[in-house]
């Protein structure tokens, strides 16, 4: 039997309070600028045939971070719609990168195909301290449901509300890092209470589907374009990747509503989270981002291809 975890902050057995989540936030160190890093990164995107428009705003402890969409410019409503979200974990690098260097490098060979809709970073905050969390040491990926107690959550629930009947294709743009088992989990379990069980980080890239709309076909056309770029996690010993059974190779399944997963917001037919490994010494900083935006250019073709009848 685990013992509760010994993370060094609060009472093992006992979840956090008011006093331990301020601890917590007072640790977290600023280390990157959103403003630098995906602010400016975005500008440029009006001059490549894009609309740039805030949809809302976070305001934590006298720090202002501006929440932007980037979609296309030639928008049709008899068009499908393709929507790409990253950095819901603001630690998950390639995620928001990835999203960027794909609206930079192909987000122009959809014109007259179909509608982008880009969020680039969902959690600012956490962008810029590498973490997972929001300053009220809330996970954005378990919250995305009406009455969310996280702003980043509600802000994107809101955005896409007028769209979510016509949202054909979500791609969601995460990582699996090694800091995921010595820090994250650690956290999560000292945060609610409960024994830390030490698990397993896959060495690879892989998908999650979704149980309540299994998309097989779609999930290997993703799976297939990125093997070009970077290698696909095995599954464990045990059959599982992170936990959960593999599908089919390198394919797991989440429920996503259930969970309150970002992937789950919409009711598009075709639906998949990525997981990058950073962490690799077979992947670069490149790489992943490269795996990022390969996975998105193979969703948006194979539901180009195979639209919802």
């Amino acid at each position: 039997m685990n013992k509760p975890s010994s993370y060094a902050i609060g009472t093992p057995g006992t979840p956090w309070g008011d006093s331990e989540i301020a601890t917590w936030r007072a640790r977290q160190v600023k280390q990157r600028d959103y403003a630098d890093d995906v602010l400016k990164a975005i500008e440029p995107m009006r001059s490549l045939g894009f609309d740039v428009s805030q949809y809302g705003a976070l305001d934590y402890a006298g720090e202002h971070f501006p929440l932007l969409a980037v979609r296309s410019r030639d928008w049709r409503d008899e068009l499908p719609v393709m929507l790409v979200t990253g950095g819901v974990h603001g630690y998950e690098t390639s995620g928001v990168h990835g999203a960027l260097q794909f609206l930079r490098d192909h987000g122009g060979d959809y014109a007259g195909r179909a509608n982008l809709l880009v969020v680039p970073c969902v959690s600012p905050w956490a962008y810029e301290r590498i973490h997972r969390w929001n300053p009220d040491a809330i996970d954005p990926n378990r919250n995305f449901r009406e009455g969310s107690p996280s702003g980043e959550a509600t802000a994107l629930v809101t955005l896409l509300a007028p769209s979510r009947g016509r949202i054909l294709m979500h791609i969601d743009l995460h990582e699996t890092t090694d800091s995921d088992e010595s820090e994250y989990r650690p956290a999560l379990a000292a945060r609610d209470g409960k024994s830390f069980e030490p698990g397993e980080i896959p060495d690879g890239f892989y998908l999650v589907d979704d149980t309540e709309n299994p998309q097989p076909a779609f999930q290997k056309a993703v799976i297939e374009a990125v093997a070009q770029v970077t290698h696909i996690a095995p599954a464990d010993a045990h059959g599982d990747i992170i936990g959960s059974p593999q599908v089919a190779p390198g394919v797991i399944e989440y429920a996503l509503k259930k969970l309150g997963l970002c992937a789950g917001i919409t009711n598009a037919r075709y639906t998949t989270t990525t997981e990058v490994y950073p962490d690799s010494p077979r992947a670069t900083p490149q790489q992943c981002s490269d795996a990022q935006v390969a996975a998105v250019r193979a969703a948006i073709q194979y539901a180009l291809d195979h639209p919802a009848r």
